[in-house]
């Protein structure tokens, strides 16, 4: 069901790509956009639905719901994990402490003594 939607999806979104660019454009250049249109609308005048509007409209719908559809069903996991079937890494042991090689002597540090400040000069 998941793949299926995939490619629904993929399909409406290059329909709604061709449908996008099949429109003519209102005339929406830099002059209308500063008031130097005789139009009173922002975007130009207004006309009526045509056939490419009314289909932006409904791939538009579709491609939003299609969308949420795909992003739950892909939060509940149904497609599965990549390494959901590997086993997991044995743990590594970490020593608090590097071993000592096994030619070395023990080492014993002098005892600290009592802290003064240097002699002045």
């Amino acid at each position: 069901m998941y793949y299926v939607l995939v490619v629904l999806f993929i399909l409406i979104c290059g329909v709604l790509s061709l449908v996008i660019l099949l429109q003519q454009g209102r005339g929406g250049d830099i002059a209308s956009a500063f008031g130097g249109s005789s139009s009173q609308a922002a975007f130009g005048a207004r006309s009526g639905a045509t056939l490419l509007t009314k289909a932006t409209t409904i791939f538009a719908a579709a491609f939003m719901l299609l969308a949420l559809a795909l992003s739950i069903i892909g939060q509940r996991g149904s497609s599965g994990s990549v390494v959901s079937g590997t086993p997991a890494p044995p743990p590594v042991k970490q020593s608090p402490l590097a071993p000592a090689p096994p030619n070395a002597k023990p080492t014993t540090l002098p005892a600290p003594g009592p802290m003064t400040a240097p002699p002045a000069k």
